[in-house]
């Protein structure tokens, strides 16, 4: 059974009316399966424009989920800095990567509502591998997997499904392909493959 976010029941604010009022006259369509728990994950595919941060935003507030976001910390600096802490942003120091997925799990622990929504290729250019952080958070939180998307395809923006992680990544990696398989990016030739970086083997 899926749960309603902590604003539930509440009168739709201005904020509200006015970001589905903008995706409206820029054309975008939203489409937004509610959270199944509290606390989760979500994950926002393709990411190949800057302009994915916006529409992603305008979204958020549209749809009244109170998510947080990370970014790189050299965007969060005057005079942009509070407001886009206020908005839910987290600041992470790519320099540095020690500890990264222990600090968000005990975030997670600490918080009672927490959806933290991520671009797992990290660029806005090609790769071919997603980055394993999310992954590795939500199999050991026990945390549900929102798939998040910006379709430019059909103009559509939202959360379309989530998925429960197994620790088989071979086959949780499977079932995020299938849903993104018709989901297309601004530029869809720095579209990511859905899949972990391979393991390195060991010199022989």
């Amino acid at each position: 059974m899926q749960m309603t976010t902590p604003q539930a029941g509440v009168r739709t604010s201005l904020l509200q009316r006015f970001a589905a009022a903008a995706l409206r006259a820029f054309g975008w369509r939203s489409v937004f399966v509610p959270p199944p728990a509290p606390k989760g994950i979500i994950v926002v595919y393709p990411h190949t424009s800057n302009w994915d941060f916006i529409v992603g935003v305008l979204f958020k507030f549209a749809a009244g989920l109170p998510a947080h976001w990370m970014g790189k910390d050299s965007l969060f600096r005057w005079p942009l800095r509070r407001l886009f802490i206020r908005m839910g942003g987290i600041p992470i120091n790519r320099r540095e990567r020690t500890g990264f997925v222990a600090t968000l799990l005990e975030e997670f622990a600490r918080q009672e509502w927490m959806w933290l929504a991520v671009a797992p290729e990290g660029t806005r250019s090609r790769t071919d591998h997603w980055k394993s952080g999310f992954y590795q958070i939500a199999v050991a939180g026990g945390l549900p997997v929102g798939l998040g998307f910006i379709d430019y395809a059909t103009r559509s923006v939202g959360i379309g499904a989530y998925l429960e992680m197994t620790g088989d990544a071979e086959a949780d990696f499977a079932r995020i392909r299938a849903f993104y398989t018709d989901k297309r990016g601004r530029r869809p030739d720095q579209e990511s493959d859905i899949r972990l970086k391979p393991p390195r083997t060991p010199p022989p």
